[in-house]
């Protein structure tokens, strides 16, 4: 008996036309099909015209690590087994990360029936560069981890898009405005391909007020303009670098070539002023 596969498959976002004939078919000849919520699947699958006969299984955040192995042992007994969220793809801040490494991990097939995506759809309209680009999933809730990760995306370079709940976002503009200085770009977009789709752009500052106009109503997806390059170091900042590490009993050596690599500057740069701070003038 040849081994399953297990099937990731994505589906809408918000507009049920999103979804492809691909994803149907997949839909249709699984064995079982692994969803975050049988409900919400049961319905997709009503609308396709699948729902006879569909078996469904829950697997979720609470459950995925525990469900692991049920999933294996189908895949062994050579089954077809879809993976599904509630929207989007399977994986993506949602269940299957953990069934996906399972199965690679023992040799199983896994395959991808590609679909929607809240994050490149936001990113392709926010206005922002996509030439480079981070996904970053929901902001840490509370405690240093938040502090760290805003700490993080203020020197981020590249664009970042994250995910937020509508009773989170407003403190998350207001943090992130904090953090990342409130002239900071980005766009703010709300219930992407539904009915009330809205895409808005601006600076962090000016989405703090944009979103305390109104109360926040579902799914947001918030794109943020990378962090410009930093200044160049000049001689006071090595300056600076020197004699903290001359406090700290580092060699001239030692201290020239660390502050030439944490500053990024050259080493002729540094040895200049390194014959001035060590002189003691």
């Amino acid at each position: 008996m040849s081994a399953g596969r297990l099937v990731l498959v994505g589906t809408p976002i918000g507009n049920l036309g999103d979804i492809s004939p691909r994803a149907v078919e997949a839909l249709r000849t699984a064995d079982v099909i692994a969803c975050e919520d049988t409900r919400r699947t049961r319905a997709l699958l009503s609308h396709l015209g699948l729902a006879g006969g569909r078996r469904l299984v829950a697997v979720h955040d609470h459950n995925e690590a525990a469900e692991v192995r049920n999933v294996i042992d189908r895949l062994d007994r050579g089954e077809t087994v879809v993976v599904v969220t509630d929207a989007g793809m399977p994986g993506i801040s949602d269940p299957g990360e953990r069934l996906v490494a399972a199965a690679a991990g023992a040799g199983l097939a896994v395959e991808v029936v590609p679909g929607p995506s809240a994050v490149l759809a936001a990113l392709v309209v926010s206005g922002l560069s996509t030439s480079r680009f981070c996904f970053d999933g929901f902001l840490p809730r509370k405690g240093s981890a938040r502090s760290q990760r805003l700490a993080e995306l203020a020197v981020e370079p590249r664009t970042v898009v994250l995910f937020e709940a509508p009773h989170r976002v407003r403190d998350a503009a207001v943090d992130l405005a904090t953090a990342l200085g409130g002239a900071r770009r980005v766009a703010v977009a709300r219930e992407l391909t539904k009915l009330h789709e809205e895409v808005w752009r601006g600076t962090l500052s000016g989405a703090v007020e944009h979103l305390a106009e109104r109360e926040p109503r579902g799914e947001y997806v918030l794109v943020l303009d990378g962090a410009p390059p930093p200044e160049p170091a000049g001689e006071a900042d090595v300056e600076v670098a020197l004699r903290s590490r001359l406090a700290a009993g580092v060699g001239k050596k030692a201290a020239v070539a660390e502050v030439a690599g944490a500053l990024r500057v050259p080493k002729r740069l540094v040895y200049t002023v390194a014959l001035r701070v060590y002189s003691g003038t």
